[in-house]
């Protein structure tokens, strides 16, 4: 059996799967992040279960960061600083391997979603695709030219500056620049500029609260596309459930690269999709990745 492993800030996704079936998890469980003596022991007890004998053949683990995915680094496995409490220089990949004879594999939760959204969601059949999750934080995973794109872990475009919407007088949120775009866009932003977030709010200021969702998410998508070529984009994460709020970021865009810059490279506008496997996307990724260390 493989194991896929998707740790994120409130839950972690578990599912196992024959090997050579990655897309078909044969068990799936869920359980909240707590301590990570405690969320690291119900991982392992998940693995031990669902594995033949208790000895899994691969494990692929999408993790929270910042995550240290540099083979050969001494904290290579470790998060690394993170507002997540208790979390940080944590070992998950010396904590797996201490306990399981199997083959392990690394990559930021992010880069698992567009793993799995590449070769079995909405990115299937695309050699560029860009993975947007938008929630608590901001994350973009990308594949190019049909391979990931990662260094030390998924680029750290939430922290690009923007251009401010004209009615927007608030200071952002990220403890490090204040309004980046994740200062401005993320889950926790909306929150604290509006008092709730965007789907709570009363229609008019609704409306201006997904005007300059989109106003700033677009250009996030902009410097993706300008950068990595991407033209498909798997919007996916708590804010992009907001009402009508991908077909915004689609016109933000597209509106704000141009359609005459478009027209140069002969192709169409940007396209803004759903993921195809819904909250699965990372699992899937991590069980993708296990496989492919085979």
């Amino acid at each position: 059996m493989i194991i896929g492993i998707e740790t994120g800030g409130t839950k972690v996704v578990m599912a196992a799967a024959e090997d050579g079936n990655p897309e078909h998890p044969v068990a799936l469980a869920t359980v909240p992040t707590t301590s990570p003596e405690e969320t690291l022991g119900k991982i392992a007890e998940f693995i031990a279960q669902n594995s033949s004998g208790g000895l899994p053949s691969a494990i692929g683990v999408a993790s929270f960061g910042p995550l240290d995915t540099r083979l050969g680094s001494l904290s290579y496995g470790r998060i690394l600083s993170t507002p997540k409490f208790g979390w940080s220089n944590v070992d998950i990949v010396g904590f797996l391997a201490s306990r399981f004879e199997a083959r392990i594999g690394l990559v930021t939760d992010v880069t698992g979603a567009v793993i799995g959204e590449h070769r079995w969601g909405s990115g299937r059949g695309h050699d560029d695709v860009a993975y947007l999750t938008v929630g608590t934080g901001i994350g973009v995973g990308a594949i190019v030219n049909g391979r990931i794109h990662a260094g030390t872990g998924y680029p750290e475009v939430a922290h690009v500056l923007v251009r401010r919407h004209a009615a927007d007088t608030f200071a952002g949120v990220c403890r490090f620049h204040g309004d980046c775009v994740e200062g401005l866009a993320s889950g926790p932003a909306i929150h604290a500029r509006w008092g709730t977030d965007a789907s709570s709010l009363a229609p008019d200021a609704q409306a201006l609260a997904l005007e300059m969702e989109a106003f700033y998410l677009g250009q996030l998508l902009a410097t993706i596309y300008y950068t990595l070529g991407s033209r498909l984009i798997v919007f996916g994460g708590g804010v992009s459930k907001s009402p009508g709020l991908p077909g915004l970021v689609a016109d933000s865009v597209n509106a704000l690269i141009g359609t005459d810059y478009l027209a140069e490279s002969g192709e169409g506008p940007l396209i803004v999709v759903s993921p195809a496997l819904g909250d699965l996307s990372g699992v899937t990724g991590a069980l993708t990745l296990a496989q492919s260390l085979l």
